[in-house]
C-alpha cells in the first residue's frame, strides 16, 4: 500500500471539470485508490464519491493506492492535485 498526503493547488479547488479529469487519471490505473479528507474516505475512480469531499485549495488530503501500479498511482495524483 502507497499512502502519500497531497495539498489541493488546483486554482478552482475540486470542482466538477478537474474532478472529472482526476477520476479519469485514476480509472487508467489498476490498482484501487482513495482519497481521504476529514475522516471521509471515497474511491477515486466514483466521480460522485470525490465529488461530496467539496474540497477547496489549500485543503490537505491523504491519496491511497494498493494494487500492482500502486506507486506510480499515487505520484501521478500527486502531481495532478499540486498543479504540476
Amino acid at each position: 500500500m502507497t499512502k502519500r498526503t497531497v495539498t489541493i493547488e488546483l486554482a478552482s479547488g475540486l470542482e466538477v471539470r478537474p474532478i472529472a479529469m482526476l477520476v479519469q487519471l485514476a480509472t487508467s490505473y489498476e490498482s484501487k485508490i482513495y482519497v481521504q479528507s476529514e475522516g471521509r474516505k471515497v474511491n477515486a475512480k466514483s466521480i460522485m464519491g470525490m465529488m461530496t469531499l467539496d474540497l477547496p485549495v489549500g485543503e490537505k488530503v491523504v491519496v491511497t493506492a494498493e494494487g500492482e501500479d500502486e506507486e506510480k498511482a499515487v505520484c501521478d495524483i500527486e502531481k495532478y492535485l499540486s498543479n504540476n
